[in-house]
């Protein structure tokens, strides 16, 4: 049975998870109104990503690049850890914490820009980072990470190719020689030589190993405290992105409050400015009406005054 087309369920696997199943319905429906009910099936089956999986998937679909860098250095991680090669393996760890840190940053970049997409506080970077870093332990995993498909986050516990590799050196001719028959002569020098040679070539092999091994335990004693102090730093981080999205939610509600505000003050002004004018008005016809009276009362005055002399 085909698959669908592979921009179509690119297209559905960068859309938000709280979108996604309206969107898969959607396109299922669509291929079945074009005709299509096998491709509407497949596009049916497509299964709807954690929010860390989908950040993971928006990474390999709008960031190819950067996934492929991050496979390249899995690749260099997991050949320095077979030959157990302590400087480059320490090289390495510093350059996957830089590495999956920038990733983590550009997941939060690539989601703010998504409409519909969780706010910062809320995205589960902690969840992409332990994706990011079992890519690097897993090859199958790093695969996954690629595809841009994947469903759920992945975390490893430890560093290394899954499963684990003994970590033991092997150099060749460990194995005990055979012991050679006795013989009733005198023993050959020769032989005498060569075995002396084998005890020395032991030695040095086993003193390589010792050294080998502290160097591995000083290794992996960096690289613990280097992962608490990673998870230090993501704890912190997230913990600044949720009180700074505390800051924002109070800013945004002191903003409404100020505009209601406004709008208050301007009608209380519009109150008064209307109140100052029907106040003027009356003040006006008020010493309208007191000149209209004493006008009456001066007629009055002079008509009395002129009934006067005539009695």
């Amino acid at each position: 049975m085909p698959d669908p087309p592979p921009d179509l369920v690119e297209e559905l696997y960068r859309t938000p998870p709280d979108q996604f199943v309206a969107a898969r319905d959607a396109a299922a429906a669509e291929a079945r109104r074009a005709g299509d009910p096998r491709s509407a099936r497949e596009i049916a089956r497509l299964r709807r990503p954690t929010v860390a999986a989908w950040l993971v998937n928006l990474l390999a679909i709008e960031r190819p690049e950067l996934v492929a860098d991050l496979v390249q250095l899995a690749d260099a991680l997991r050949d320095a850890q077979r030959e157990l090669r302590g400087p480059r393996l320490r090289e390495l760890s510093a350059q996957r914490r830089a590495v999956v840190g920038a990733l983590v940053t550009e997941v939060r970049r690539l989601a703010a820009g998504v409409d519909g997409a969780p706010s910062a506080g809320k995205l589960p970077l902690a969840e992409v980072e332990a994706t990011l870093n079992a890519a690097l332990a897993d090859a199958g995993v790093a695969e996954q990470v690629r595809s841009g498909r994947l469903l759920r986050p992945a975390r490893y516990a430890g560093f290394g190719e899954v499963p684990r590799p003994q970590l033991r050196l092997v150099t060749g001719g460990e194995e005990t020689p055979p012991v050679t028959p006795a013989r009733q002569r005198r023993p050959d020098r020769g032989a005498f030589r060569a075995e002396q040679a084998q005890r020395a070539a032991r030695a040095e092999r086993a003193r390589r190993r010792s050294a080998l091994e502290k160097e591995l335990a000083r290794a992996r004693t960096d690289q613990e405290g280097a992962e608490a102090d990673l998870a230090g730093a993501v704890a912190a981080e997230r913990d600044g992105v949720a009180a700074l999205d505390a800051v924002e939610t109070e800013l945004a509600e002191l903003e409404r409050r100020r505009a209601v505000a406004e709008q208050e003050l301007s009608r209380s002004r519009l109150a008064r400015r209307a109140a100052e004018r029907a106040a003027t008005a009356a003040r006006r016809r008020s010493g309208e009406v007191e000149a209209a009276v004493e006008a009456l009362d001066a007629e009055e005055g002079d008509a009395e005054a002129g009934d006067g002399p005539a009695d």
